[in-house]
């Protein structure tokens, strides 16, 4: 497993903000994991590392939620996401992080600055089985290379404007079907080696109670302030990638 002190010293808190975003406000964070673990390992072995964790918190949030989940958006957005999670396996050797930091970060951005500057209505948009399986295969495509689906999955979840708790159970479900359909192609890519997932099983430990202290903070904070702060974790995790796309480290 890995040894070195300062990869715990970004792994920790970055397992714990993961599990908070994934239990209770929609996995706004849940990709800042990858980029924060790759300031001491590289962003593929991160990722790595990261992939069984966050099966074991879906099966936490899965219990959590259960129930609450859309069937009519997840019926559209779970096969969507197959086909794109199929494309990332077959480009994975072609598209630096860079690129997808790009694509992802730009996408998520644009969006939430539309959604603040626009002058509209805020009436809730109505389901499309179109555009909900257009963003299922982006959702799909992004997760799989560095666990980057929430911005085009909030993209098209969050203008529907759920319940709180169904837009939660929606995403958890999600995510966990997709999560556990990746373990087939990083498997067969070599990923899980015998480091990665001891390093995996010792951090796994703080999975649970990242998601239940999510879940905690859900029934006690407003469904107005709930979508606010999910706008804001959107913007924030958009740039973010947007500056690790741009800047890289050296």
């Amino acid at each position: 497993m890995i040894t070195d002190p300062w990869f715990y010293v970004a792994a920790v808190p970055a397992i714990l903000i993961v599990g908070i975003s994934k239990g209770g406000f929609g996995g706004g964070l849940g990709l800042l994991a990858v980029p924060l673990m790759s300031l001491v390992v590289s962003p593929a072995q991160a990722a790595a590392i990261m992939l069984p964790i966050l099966c074991l918190m879906d099966l936490v949030g899965l219990w959590s939620f259960r129930g609450q989940g859309d069937k009519g958006l997840i019926r559209v957005l779970i096969p969507a996401a197959l086909i794109g999670i199929i494309i990332g396996a077959f480009s994975f050797s072609y598209l630096s992080d860079q690129h997808l930091k790009l694509i992802v970060g730009s996408i998520a951005v644009l969006f939430t600055l539309n959604y603040w500057l626009r002058p509209r209505q805020r009436d809730p948009k109505p389901a499309s089985t179109l555009r909900g399986g257009f963003w299922g295969v982006v959702t799909g495509f992004t997760s799989f290379s560095v666990h980057a689906g929430g911005p085009p999955l909030n993209i098209y979840l969050l203008p529907l404007r759920l319940d709180k708790s169904v837009y939660i159970g929606t995403t958890i479900i999600m995510f966990a079907a997709i999560n556990y359909l990746k373990l087939i192609p990083y498997a067969m890519l070599g990923q899980f080696t015998t480091a990665n997932l001891t390093t995996a099983a010792v951090l796994a430990l703080l999975a649970p109670v990242g998601v239940r202290l999510g879940y905690w903070m859900h029934h006690r904070i407003s469904e107005t302030w709930f979508y606010r702060i999910c706008f804001v974790l959107l913007f924030l995790t958009g740039s973010k990638l947007l500056y690790d796309a741009l800047i890289p480290l050296p």
